[in-house]
């Protein structure tokens, strides 16, 4: 769990609640910096959200694990509508805003903290995993990730989904991207992993994997998992939803 100087992502979130957001930066290991001038998105109520989210909320059901919860905004819309709903997030911080903004149940830990968790700490099974704002990428590696999936069976229920946001990292042609792709294959990786990590003022968080995933790619993924991808929901660009079910 991450506190002190490397909670980057959760101090920007607890200045922008205070009302003091100075934009923050994640940096891949290329050199290469993107950044995002406020964290409003993570504020954000449904009728701001993208058509594609909403239209992937309607699938949610059941008891809720929403992995990296961030300031909460899934969680309340969930709760709201009567669900039992339980956000993880490694930021120590960002469980701090999650629980001032009302959130009933948020939880310091990684998603590799969370399959490890007794279930009794981690309050039960769960019918829909939701990994939203590209968190389908807290997986990590592609060579960990069908084992992390198969773990992830032990929290589950026989009818669980996963809703997963991510975006097929191929579609940006940029000279950037593409060398990176490139370089990551030659390392024995994906063209989508990506090893980043988040700067905010003085706050910097420690490298780590993030994965993208073409949708060929990720039903390669899936086989022999005990997850079979039912469909894809389309967003803009190069993004979309994956809807990933539990076989058997």
């Amino acid at each position: 769990m991450l506190s002190g100087k490397q909670d980057a992502f959760g101090r920007w979130l607890l200045d922008h609640l205070r009302g003091a957001d100075r934009g923050s930066a994640t940096e891949r290991d290329d050199g290469y910096i993107n950044v995002t001038a406020s964290a409003d998105r993570y504020f954000s109520e449904p009728g701001d959200w993208p058509r594609q989210d909403r239209e992937a909320l309607k699938l949610v059901r059941g008891r809720v694990l929403d992995v990296g919860c961030g300031a909460g905004r899934h969680c309340l819309h969930l709760q709201g509508l009567g669900l039992d709903v339980t956000g993880i997030d490694n930021s120590e911080l960002a469980v701090r805003v999650c629980r001032r903004r009302g959130v009933r149940r948020a939880v310091g830990a990684s998603l590799t903290d969370a399959l490890a968790m007794p279930l009794n700490r981690l309050g039960g099974r769960f019918d829909t995993v939701l990994m939203m704002g590209t968190n389908f990428g807290l997986f990590g590696r592609s060579r960990l990730l069908p084992a992390r999936l198969r773990r992830l069976l032990r929290v589950a229920t026989p009818q669980a989904r996963i809703i997963g946001s991510t975006l097929d990292p191929y579609g940006s042609k940029a000279p950037r991207h593409v060398a990176y792709h490139r370089a990551n294959r030659r390392r024995g990786r994906l063209g989508g992993e990506v090893r980043i990590r988040v700067l905010y003022g003085g706050y910097r968080t420690p490298w780590f994997d993030h994965l993208f995933v073409s949708r060929p790619e990720l039903k390669r993924l899936l086989a022999g998992t005990g997850w079979r991808l039912a469909r894809t929901i389309d967003g803009p660009g190069n993004r979309y939803i994956a809807v990933i079910e539990r076989q058997g």
